[in-house]
């Protein structure tokens, strides 16, 4: 590397004399890609705010000198420059794109407006102006109906789009550093594969530089020339992609290598006899939508979110549900659990299962469901012996307090959680523990009833690589002993190759292709299909 468009040296971070980041050291030049690697708490987000001083009450240290382009200023230290220069830096000569675009993007104004206030702000230009090349940037990114699309509010957008307009906003002023905050996390597989590309494709067209920070490794093989892995603040090995991949030198490094999904699970045949945990046959939800026109004083319309769906899941058996956002797969688990109404019929144990009366409380406690967001789905007031013990209270009001604390402990046992481990562990609330942690939890509550069937709705999207084959191979190993079954909803295909059975591949509301899961991902028929195994394999 010549002169490094960015050059950091020694930085640090610290929270209230707590140092989070410990004197690290890295370049990038212009136009190249380096990914900042690692897992969630490794310090990679808050190196990059630090970067643009967005982090509040964190004391930085250091050097991140920041050259000039051909006849722009000199070098410039980023840590030092006063507020108001650095103001004019940001969003102009250096870009961010967010996590989560959703939060990121104001909801009260149209996605057009936000994009063309950077162009007032950095380039002058006249409002009318910035609107047509906010509109054009919507183009550029891919957009369909950028006009259109340009005066609408980000919650009118899907999770693609808003992530295409959080780009198109990010390259407004043609920076000549981005910054990505885990850019794709939160995307379908398909979607995944398109904005990567995309963000390929502006970056060569600028040559511009790209400092990628992510815990995907999958993704760093497929973007980067470089990747520089963290661990606890650290930077513990950098170095060309090919070259820290091919012949790791770090255990850490390795580690998030052979953090891949892998399959462990036993084809146990179904009893001679046995009825399926849970069987779907015609299964229909819809929802009334306003009808356009004087037609809909009279009568409302229907969107159909699952049609016909037909399904068996055999105990002991995965059965594996993968499509993009919107294809019908939450509202067909929802569905299953009787949270729904819906049309056809579901039978749990060969019951039928209508979940409309106190005498289907007993089918109930078979069927219980993990969440996506451990966070959002445990009550931050609640201890975990009142989260875990909960549906005891409700399926066994008869146990004492004694008990009920037994059986919690022994639930938490099962997934991994101790009082050795945490002291007080019963008596401690949901943000005292880690994400893996969280979902373990939500497990163990899930268990405590002693289900048949648990509904596993993204179980895994939100956790890193590491944790995320520590809670699969927990799930794969209380399959085994417990004998459950499970309906696994997810748009991860390796995570389907790992876990399920039999897949049924969904999309706008039907399926399209289903099977034994060797059988779909090793020789699907579907386009659709061939599609999703594609895009899984490129990623």
């Amino acid at each position: 590397m010549s002169i490094p468009l960015l050059d950091v040296r020694d930085l640090r971070v610290a929270f209230g004399g707590k140092e989070v980041v410990h004197g690290i050291d890295f370049a990038i030049a212009q136009g190249e890609k380096l990914a900042l690697v690692g897992e969630s708490g490794s310090g990679k987000t808050v190196t990059a705010l630090s970067l643009l001083r967005l982090v509040q009450n964190a004391d930085i240290s250091g050097a991140a000198s920041f050259t000039g382009g051909e006849g722009g200023p000199a070098t410039r230290d980023l840590l030092s420059l006063p507020e108001a220069q650095l103001r004019g830096i940001r969003g102009k000569e250096i870009a961010m794109i967010f996590q989560e675009p959703m939060t990121a993007l104001n909801a009260l104004y149209s996605v057009g407006d936000q994009i063309a206030e950077v162009l007032e702000l950095h380039e002058g230009l006249p409002a009318r102006a910035a609107q047509e090349a906010a509109v054009q940037l919507l183009a550029d990114t891919g957009i369909t109906e950028p006009a259109r699309r340009a005066k609408s509010f980000p919650h009118q957008l899907s999770g693609g789009q808003r992530q295409r307009a959080m780009i198109a906003m990010a390259l407004a002023c043609k920076p000549r550093l981005l910054l990505a905050d885990e850019p794709t996390t939160a995307l379908d597989v398909t979607v995944r594969a398109q904005i990567l590309e995309l963000l390929a494709e502006l970056q060569r067209k600028h040559h511009m530089a790209v400092l990628l920070i992510t815990h995907d490794l999958n993704l760093v093989h497929r973007f980067a020339d470089r990747v520089a892995v963290m661990e606890d603040g650290r930077i513990v090995e950098q170095g060309a992609v090919a070259t820290v991949f091919g012949a790791p030198r770090h255990a850490y490094t390795r580690k998030l290598i052979d953090s891949r999904p892998t399959r462990d699970v036993v084809s146990a045949p179904a009893p001679s006899g046995a009825a399926p945990v849970l069987e779907a046959q015609a299964l229909r939800v819809g929802y009334p939508v306003a009808r356009p026109g004087v037609a809909g004083w009279f009568r409302k319309g229907e969107f159909v979110a699952v049609q016909g769906a037909d399904f068996r899941i055999a105990p002991s058996e995965t059965l594996g549900v993968v499509g993009e956002s919107g294809s019908g797969k939450s509202t067909l688990a929802l569905a299953a659990l009787g949270l729904l109404k819906h049309g056809g019929s579901l039978s749990v144990t060969g019951q039928r299962w209508d979940a409309g009366s106190a005498s289907d409380r007993a089918l109930r406690r078979q069927m219980q469901v993990v969440f996506q967001d451990p966070f959002s789905s445990l009550s931050p007031r609640m201890t975990v012996e009142q989260i875990v013990g909960e549906g005891l209270t409700v399926h066994e009001p008869g146990l004492d307090t004694a008990a009920r604390r037994t059986r919690a402990l022994a639930a938490l046992a099962d997934v991994g959680l101790s009082e050795a481990q945490f002291p007080s562990l019963l008596d401690r609330y949901p943000h005292e523990f880690s994400g893996g942690q969280r979902q373990r939890l939500a497990i163990a509550r899930a268990l405590i009833v002693e289900p048949k069937l648990l509904v596993l709705d993204e179980p895994t999207s939100a956790l890193d690589v590491t944790i995320q084959k520590q809670v699969l191979g927990l799930l794969q190993r209380l399959q085994r002993e417990r004998g459950l079954s499970y309906l696994l909803i997810t748009h991860d295909v390796e995570v389907i190759r790992a876990m399920a059975h039999h897949v049924i591949v969904m999309k706008d509301g039907a399926i399209l292709e289903s099977g034994g899961v060797d059988r779909v991902l090793d020789a699907p028929e579907h386009p659709y299909t061939q599609k999703l195994v594609a895009a899984a394999l490129a990623d």
